[in-house]
């Protein structure tokens, strides 16, 4: 019971940490397009609190519930879909931090890059979570 509990949990925090990680580059994609500095000042707060106040504690949340489960259910260790989905994570939790420097970038007014780009880089997670989502359900290795 305690598993289903702290799985259930996982998936809330995964959720939360994943809305994050689909609307932090959608926000680049708009700060990126602004002209004028009250909407680019707009835009760094919201990015700031975005990243800090939200996809920070819920990417934690969703390694330490993941971590729990695979204490409660070592046995899933030997599975190769699981080796996957944890490599992915990892990079995961890459795109995350590159995320987060980005943030730090457009703080400092240095972005670099165009609203194109910033439209590809959001699609990241989205294939990131098709796979992951997959490999859970299906377990095709």
């Amino acid at each position: 019971m305690l598993y289903l509990w702290v799985k259930a949990l996982h998936i809330v925090s995964m959720v939360c940490w994943f809305a994050g990680l689909f609307y932090l580059p959608r926000l680049f994609v708009y700060h990126s397009m602004s002209e004028d500095a009250v909407s680019r000042e707009r835009f760094v707060v919201m990015e700031r609190k975005l990243y800090r106040a939200i996809m920070g504690p819920a990417m934690i949340a969703t390694l330490i519930f993941g971590i729990w489960m695979l204490i409660l259910a070592p046995g899933f260790l030997k599975q190769g879909w699981l080796h996957a989905k944890l490599t992915l994570v990892f990079l995961l939790i890459g795109y995350h931090h590159v995320c987060g420097a980005q943030v730090k970038r457009f703080a400092r007014g240095e972005n670099g890059r165009s609203h194109v780009f910033y439209r590809w880089f959001n699609e990241i997670p989205v294939v990131i979570l098709l796979a992951v989502v997959i490999l859970v359900i299906v377990k095709p290795f």
